[in-house]
């Protein structure tokens, strides 16, 4: 099943419910920690949509769908993506960690405790590609102006960076969120 813009706006999720079963998501989820750009949001429903990862969490100061940016940016991935509201990063973390995944991606089963990378500049950070992304993991993503919290920082098993060669210090949360989910895609299933 694959519906262009307009048909993603005007879905009716009853309407498409059996065939969301199916599809096979993987054991990856995207942790949105004060995001205040509602289109970043939305850009970030499709992202996690075209990864079909398992789950979005929306976490702190960030608003939820259906704010009309949301729905607007998310072309209506809002509707098709899991996703979850948690008051801090800190229980959306708590909550991946607690339970052992089990999921099936490519016909072969994995379980293990999820692992949390924070995408973020930090004394502590190693760059993006020499991370170990084995599968399930969890990207923090943060705050478009301060990124990720110290304290959820400190939750994190690893901080992960790009880099940055210009005068700008860093990219919009939507293009490392890409970057950095696209590579830990091709890193884990090879």
């Amino acid at each position: 099943m694959k519906l262009n813009a307009k048909e993603l706006r005007d879905v009716n999720i009853d309407d498409i419910s059996e065939k969301l079963k199916n599809i096979k998501r993987r054991p990856m989820y995207f942790i949105l920690e004060n995001i205040y750009d509602t289109y970043n949001i939305g850009g970030l429903f499709r992202l996690a949509d075209a990864l079909a990862i398992e789950k979005i969490y929306i976490c702190g100061e960030s608003e939820i769908p259906p704010n009309s940016k949301i729905k607007k940016a998310s072309i209506g991935t809002y509707k098709v993506v899991p996703w979850e509201y948690k008051k801090t990063a800190g229980e959306a973390i708590a909550e991946v960690k607690t339970s052992a995944v089990s999921a099936k991606f490519n016909d072969s089963s994995l379980t293990a405790e999820v692992k949390i990378i924070a995408v973020e500049q930090a004394g502590n950070s190693i760059p993006y590609a020499k991370a170990d992304y084995s599968m399930p993991v969890a990207l923090i993503l943060g705050n478009e102006t301060y990124g990720v919290t110290l304290e959820t920082l400190k939750l994190a098993d690893q901080i992960v960076e790009i880099p940055m060669f210009g005068v700008n210090k860093s990219l919009n949360v939507i293009v490392s969120a890409a970057i950095v989910s696209y590579h830990t895609v091709n890193s884990s299933f090879k």
